[in-house]
């Protein structure tokens, strides 16, 4: 009687931990006593045919030497290899929104020939095995903080966690408007600012802003025109749009009357474009008292000052006008 032939073990690899099946190939396997990995006994086997044997693995390491014995000797030997567990020390980033689309990497040992990555019980969107010690991954839809694992061969790795992060929200912004060429400090009001990325206003980053907590951000006007969305982007995502308006700069074209005593109290009507938001009417230095009428009216009294032209213009949230001159004249000398 001849001894036994093994051609094959399928699959050629499996976990440290061992009690996985495989199937011996050959010949001559009839009243086979031993299947044996390295030195290892199989944990049990059985002839099904002369020609294939289903054994249970035994625990082991490395890469070994099965073989096969029956009354008739001892076989040839056929590697087979023990996959180390895969281990993950790190994902980056650990957090993103819950939509999921978010592209992290995945750092550990043992994550070659990777079959599956998991978020949760949910598989990643989809993944790429870049090396015995990184994956990169798509994160699935999802909410809370999941178990991250990775599996191969060898086993399901210890989990690490990521955290899905609900969209920034605002409520607000104020003030709501300001001028054209930017640089209004504005305050945003809502909830999951903490960690934001971006403030925008259409699609024009901040010029600078401030997380200041979970439900502030203060942050600077870039320059822009007519009325734009302002939004954060966070970990979460990008949150809804509240608007932000652009004002033009108020231009003054006339002065009624253009002349007045050096005394304060004469009514002067100032007509132009843009006067709805004005804070403020300056005669040269000095402030004057004021009522807006409409955007092209504004009423103002004209302060005391010395006999001679003063500069008018009036300030709004659009910006600071030009000047038209206001001529006071001295009483007559007795």
């Amino acid at each position: 009687m001849a001894p036994p032939v093994l051609t094959s073990v399928v699959p050629t690899t499996g976990p440290a931990a061992g009690t996985n099946p495989v199937t011996l190939n050959g010949s001559q396997f009839t009243g086979a006593t031993a299947v044996t990995f390295g030195s290892a006994a199989a944990l049990s086997h059985t002839v099904n045919t002369p020609s294939t044997i289903t054994a249970t693995v035994p625990p082991g390491t490395g890469t070994v030497n099965v073989t096969v014995r029956t009354p008739a000797g001892l076989s040839n030997t056929v590697a087979y290899s023990y996959a180390p567990t895969p281990s993950l020390s790190a994902v980056s980033p650990n957090q993103g929104p819950t939509s999921g689309g978010t592209g992290v990497v995945l750092i550990g040992t043992g994550l070659t020939g990777a079959t599956a990555v998991t978020f949760g019980s949910i598989p990643a969107t989809s993944y790429t095995v870049n090396s015995a010690t990184q994956i990169t991954a798509v994160t699935p839809a999802g909410t809370g903080a999941v178990a991250v694992t990775a599996t191969t061969v060898g086993g399901t790795s210890g989990p690490l966690f990521f955290y899905y992060l609900n969209a920034p929200s605002l409520l607000s912004v104020s003030p709501a408007g300001g001028p054209a060429s930017g640089g209004t400090g504005v305050v945003l009001i809502g909830t999951g600012l903490t960690g934001a990325t971006a403030v925008t206003f259409g699609s024009i980053p901040a010029t600078s802003y401030t997380v200041n907590s979970a439900t502030q951000i203060t942050a600077v006007t870039p320059p822009g025109t007519g009325s734009v969305g302002c939004t954060v982007t966070g970990p979460g995502g990008t949150s809804n749009a509240v608007s932000y308006t652009y004002l033009a700069a108020p231009v003054l074209t006339a002065l009624s009357p253009a002349q007045g005593p050096t005394d304060a109290g004469t009514a002067v009507t100032l007509t132009g474009t843009g006067l709805t938001t004005t804070f403020a009417v300056h005669f040269g230095t000095a402030p004057a008292a004021f009522t807006v009428v409409s955007d092209m009216t504004a009423i103002a009294i004209a302060p005391a000052g010395p006999a001679g032209s003063a500069q008018v213009n009036v300030t709004t949230s659009g910006g600071t006008s030009n000047s038209l001159a206001y001529q006071r004249v001295a009483p007559p000398a007795i």
